[in-house]
C-alpha cells in the first residue's frame, strides 16, 4: 500500500535533487549537468547582491506573515461559531459556502475578482461611482494590490482551514460542556475555558507547520493576479524565479534561489519541530 506513495516521492521529489547541483555550476544545456563548469557560490552571490533581493524578501514575508496572522484567527473564529450554533442545517450551509472557494482554481477566482473589481464595470467600482467617487484599479494599483491579494486568499482558504479546527472541537468531550452548563457557565465562558484550550495544541501545530513554508507566499495566486505595474509590491521569490529560470533561461540562478528557499524551509521545520515538542508535547516528526 505504501509503494505508490514511496515511488512518487522517489521519482518526483528526491530524484530531481540530483540536478540541484547546477546551482553551483554555470549550467549550459548543450554540455549537460555533468559537463557544465563549476561556478561555486557565484549564483547565490548574484541573488543576494541583486537589486531585487530586499524587495523580493520583503514582499514574500509580507504576504506569508499577513496571511498567517489573519488567516488562523479567522478560521478559529469561524470554527467556534459553527460549533456553537444550535441550527444544524444553518451550520451545514455556511460551512459548505465557506470552503467551496477552496476547490476553485486561481484562474477561476481571477475571473470572479475581475467581475467584482474591474475599474470599468466592476460591482465595487459601480458602488464607488454611485457614492460620487472615482473608479479604482485594484488589480493594477500598487496602493491596493497587496490588500487584494491578502483578502482574496482569506476568502478562498479560510473555510477550508476551518474544517481542521472544527474537527478538533468535535473531539472535545461533551461531558465538559455539560458540566460547565450545570455550573452556570455562559457560551463565552465555555469557549474561553473549554473550547480554546481544547484546540490550542492544533492551533500551535498548524502555526508552526506554516512557519516552515514562510518563504512560499502563494505562487499560483500572485502569478495570476499580478502585472508589471505592481511588480514592486507583488513580486515574490517564486515569481522572480519563474521569470529568471523559465523565461530568461538562467537555470543555475533559479536553482540556486530554489535551493536557498529549501534550506531556509528545512531549518524552520526543524525549529518548528522543537518548538512543537516543547509547547504541545506533540513533535511534528
Amino acid at each position: 500500500m505504501m509503494a505508490p506513495t514511496l515511488l512518487y516521492f522517489l521519482i518526483f521529489r528526491y530524484g530531481p535533487l540530483w540536478n540541484a547541483q547546477i546551482a553551483f555550476k554555470d549550467f549550459r544545456p548543450l554540455l549537460g549537468v555533468w559537463g557544465s563548469p563549476w561556478a561555486g557560490l557565484q549564483n547565490f552571490a548574484s541573488f543576494f547582491n541583486s537589486f531585487y533581493f530586499e524587495e523580493l524578501i520583503s514582499n514574500t514575508l509580507f504576504f506569508s506573515v499577513t496571511k498567517l496572522v489573519l488567516g488562523i484567527p479567522l478560521a478559529v473564529i469561524l470554527a467556534l461559531a459553527l460549533h456553537e450554533t444550535w441550527f444544524a442545517r444553518y451550520r451545514t450551509v455556511v460551512q459548505t459556502m465557506a470552503y467551496l472557494p477552496h476547490f476553485l482554481s486561481w484562474v477561476v477566482m481571477f475571473g470572479v475578482m475581475l467581475t467584482v473589481l474591474s475599474p470599468n464595470n466592476g460591482l465595487i467600482n459601480q458602488v464607488i461611482e454611485l457614492l460620487g467617487g472615482r473608479p479604482i484599479a485594484f488589480l493594477t494599483s500598487p496602493e491596493w494590490f497587496r490588500q487584494v491579494v491578502v483578502l482574496s486568499d482569506l476568502w478562498k482558504e479560510t473555510g477550508w482551514s476551518t474544517i481542521l479546527y472544527l474537527a478538533a472541537l468535535l473531539a472535545i468531550s461533551p461531558n465538559l460542556y455539560e458540566a460547565a452548563t450545570v455550573d452556570g457557565a455562559s457560551h463565552l465562558q465555555r469557549i474561553r475555558h473549554i473550547s480554546l484550550p481544547g484546540i490550542l495544541p492544533v492551533i500551535v501545530l498548524v502555526t508552526l507547520l506554516r512557519l516552515g513554508h514562510i518563504l512560499e507566499a502563494g505562487f499560483n495566486q500572485i502569478f495570476v493576479l499580478y502585472s508589471v505595474p505592481v511588480y514592486s509590491v507583488g513580486d515574490i521569490i517564486d515569481t522572480w524565479v519563474y521569470r529568471q529560470g523559465v523565461l530568461q533561461f538562467q537555470f543555475s540562478l533559479a536553482t540556486a534561489v530554489g535551493l536557498f528557499k529549501g534550506v531556509v524551509g528545512l531549518i524552520l521545520i526543524l525549529v518548528a519541530n522543537r518548538l512543537s515538542k516543547r509547547m504541545t508535547e506533540l513533535p511534528l516528526f
